[in-house]
């Protein structure tokens, strides 16, 4: 069950049943720029290996492109959302790194084909390249990191079962797919924490030196208002460090996001997850809401 605050809405599903994140809030002139970082960020960058620095990331002009496709290339689902309210989380699971490839339902010949090729040692994603009919195909028919709950049955069924490295067929609605598990690890965390709790975390000097804090506001924003020990990672720059993200940040630590309301943080907190962060926190209402219930001296803008 999709879980979002009234300020994002669901795409239609497209194959294998995913679902789609867009942000749609004019809370301020800022968040407009949210629906071309949440395509950029959670459609198209992936991590590749398991605890892997290795991260690639597509140009604009390709994004560009590809803004508006419903694909399956994309496993960025319901399980994204930081739970149905203030403190709210998800994560503790199982997640999997799944490439595949899609061929049609009455084209058996091609799949018997496929199969063969790939027990004769030709790569999966060589193959999705060429012959696969899903949109995943641009990317060498990779999903990313999924987990359960975010495919139709039967292909997370398959997922969830295959051996490493093994590509294995199952059917759906949409076709014959052949997949292909590369890596597997626990799943990701992603709370929201509120101001005041926040707060009392702030006051313990070991906390700055254990965590990490990210402030995804522009510039002129953290000159009007600040809080100490945060790093400014502006969401407009994100071209300039989002490919540098786990060199810049250890993945390992606790991993705190604030904005000005706490949307954009919480699209970069999601975007987090995909890069392998292992917990997130998203500061819930952002650095007003902590100006008007923890500390007044704080301006408000």
């Amino acid at each position: 069950m999709l879980r979002v605050s009234s300020s994002l809405h669901v795409v239609p599903p497209s194959p294998l049943g995913l679902s789609f994140l867009k942000f749609t809030s004019q809370i301020n002139p800022t968040s407009r720029k949210i629906s071309s970082f949440t395509r950029l960020a959670l459609l198209n960058s992936r991590t590749l290996l398991s605890n892997s620095r290795n991260i690639q990331f597509p140009s604009f002009k390709r994004v560009l492109t590809m803004m508006g496709r419903q694909s399956c290339s994309r496993v960025i689902t319901a399980s994204y959302s930081a739970g149905s309210g203030p403190g709210g989380s998800t994560g503790g699971g199982r997640e999997i790194l799944v490439q595949h490839l899609l061929v049609k339902e009455d084209d058996q010949k091609l799949l018997l084909e496929l199969q063969k090729r790939t027990r004769e040692g030709e790569d999966l994603s060589d193959l999705a390249v060429e012959y696969s009919i899903c949109p995943s195909k641009e990317d060498g028919g990779m999903l990313g990191w999924v987990r359960k709950g975010q495919m139709v049955p039967e292909f997370e069924e398959a997922a969830f079962s295959a051996p490493l490295n093994k590509v294995v067929g199952c059917k759906t609605k949409f076709g014959w797919h052949l997949l292909q598990v590369l890596s597997e690890r626990d799943e990701s965390v992603l709370e929201h924490i509120q101001p005041n709790e926040f707060h009392v975390k702030l006051q313990d000097p070991s906390f700055l030196e254990e965590a990490q804090l990210i402030d995804v506001r522009e510039p002129e924003e953290v000159a009007q208002a600040s809080l100490p020990g945060f790093q400014v990672l502006p969401l407009r720059q994100f071209g300039n460090w989002g490919p540098e993200i786990t060199t810049k940040l250890d993945p390992q630590k606790d991993t705190y996001v604030l904005c000005h309301h706490g949307v954009r943080s919480l699209q970069v907190a999601k975007w987090l997850q995909t890069q392998g962060f292992r917990k997130i926190f998203n500061v819930a209402g952002g650095i007003h809401e902590y100006a008007v219930k923890v500390d007044p001296s704080i301006p408000t803008y």
